[in-house]
C-alpha cells in the first residue's frame, strides 16, 4: 500500500509538472499585452509612457526571458509566493483566501448533494426495474447529463428569481452572517452543479445494481428469506459502490470545473469567477494559480477513490 501511495503521488507530481507547463505557456500565447490591457481599464493607454509600461512590466516580471518567468513562478509557489496579480494589484495568494473557501463550501455540498441523490435514485431505479419509479428516474437521467448548466441557470434566475421571486438572483453570503439568506442564495448553484453529476451517478449505480442483483450470492440471500433492507445495505449496495466510486472522482472535477459557469452565472465571487475574470484580462499568475488548485484538488480526490477500493473489496491488493 505504501508503495502504491509514493508511486501515486510520484506521477500526481508528474501530471502537475505537465499542467503548470500547459498553462503557463498557453496564456502567454494568447494574443494582447496584459499590460496594456491593465492600463488601458484603469486610466487608458492614451499618452501613457513607454518608459512607465516597460516599468510595470518589470515590476511584474514579464520583461525576463520566458523560461525565466516559468522558473521564477515555480520557485515562488514552493515559498508560498503565487505571485501578484496585474489586474487586482495584490497578491494572488490574498486573493484566493478570499475566493477559495467560497468555492470549496459550495463545491462540498454540491458532491454531496449529488452523490446521496445519485446513489439513491439509482438503486431505486434498478431495485424498481421496469416500474414507475424506474420509468420517471432513467428518462430524467438523461436529461440531467445533456442540459447545459448556464442555461439551466438563467432559466432558474427567470422562473425563481425574477418571476416567482422565491429565491435570490445573485450574489453569497457567509452562513455565519445570515444562514437563512445564505442557504437560499445557494439552492439554484447548488442544483446546477449537482443536476449532471446526479444524473451520472443515478445512471451508474441503476446499472451497477442491476449487475449485482443478478449474482448468485444475491439469489441465495433472497432464498434464505432474508430482510430486504439487509440484502440491500449488507450485500447489494456495498458491492455495487465500486463502479460508483470512481465516477464520484471524476464528479469532484465536474463540480469544481463547473463552478467558472456556475459562479459567473449567479455572480458569486469565488475561485471560479475569479479565474474567468483573469482570463479575460489575461492576468497570467491568478489563471495559473487557480488551475494549479483545482488540478490538485482533482488528484487528491482521485487517490482518495483509488484507496477506497481495498475497502470496498477485500479482494483488491495494491501493488
Amino acid at each position: 500500500m505504501t508503495i502504491y501511495i509514493i508511486r501515486r503521488l510520484l506521477w500526481a507530481l508528474v501530471i502537475l509538472i505537465m499542467l503548470t507547463l500547459l498553462v503557463f505557456f498557453s496564456m502567454r500565447l494568447l494574443p494582447g499585452d496584459p499590460i496594456i490591457i491593465y492600463v488601458g481599464q484603469s486610466q487608458g493607454v492614451i499618452g501613457m509612457d513607454p518608459a512607465a509600461l516597460d516599468k510595470l512590466r518589470a515590476e511584474y516580471g514579464l520583461d525576463k526571458p520566458i523560461m525565466v518567468q516559468y522558473f521564477h513562478w515555480i520557485g515562488g509557489i514552493f515559498h508560498g509566493d503565487l505571485g501578484k496579480s496585474i489586474t487586482y494589484h495584490d497578491d494572488v495568494s490574498k486573493l484566493l483566501l478570499k475566493r477559495f473557501p467560497i468555492t470549496i463550501y459550495i463545491g462540498v455540498i454540491t458532491f454531496i448533494i449529488a452523490t446521496i441523490l445519485g446513489t439513491l435514485g439509482g438503486m431505486f431505479a434498478a431495485l424498481r426495474q421496469g416500474k414507475l419509479g424506474d420509468q420517471i428516474i432513467t428518462p430524467l437521467s438523461y436529461i440531467g447529463i445533456t442540459i447545459p448548466i448556464f442555461w439551466l441557470g438563467v432559466l432558474m434566475i427567470y422562473a425563481f428569481g425574477l418571476k416567482l421571486h422565491w429565491l435570490p438572483t445573485s450574489g453569497y453570503t457567509s452562513p455565519f452572517k445570515d444562514f437563512a439568506l445564505s442557504t437560499r442564495q445557494l439552492v439554484m448553484p447548488v442544483i446546477c452543479g449537482a443536476i449532471t453529476q446526479i444524473a451520472m451517478l443515478s445512471r451508474q449505480m441503476r446499472s451497477s445494481v442491476l449487475e449485482v442483483v443478478r449474482q448468485d450470492y444475491i439469489r441465495t440471500a433472497w432464498s434464505k428469506g432474508l430482510n430486504e433492507r439487509i440484502i440491500v445495505l449488507k450485500h447489494t449496495l456495498k458491492n455495487s459502490l465500486i463502479p460508483v466510486i470512481t465516477l464520484m472522482g471524476f464528479a469532484i472535477g465536474g463540480i469544481f470545473g463547473g463552478s467558472v459557469l456556475v459562479e459567473s452565472v449567479f455572480n458569486i465571487p469565488g475561485m471560479g469567477r475569479l479565474m474567468v475574470t483573469s482570463i479575460f484580462a489575461q492576468d497570467y499568475t491568478v489563471v495559473q494559480a487557480c488551475t494549479l488548485i483545482f488540478a490538485i484538488i482533482v488528484l487528491v480526490s482521485n487517490l482518495a477513490v483509488d484507496m477506497s477500493y481495498g475497502w470496498l473489496d477485500p479482494r483488491i491488493r495494491y501493488g
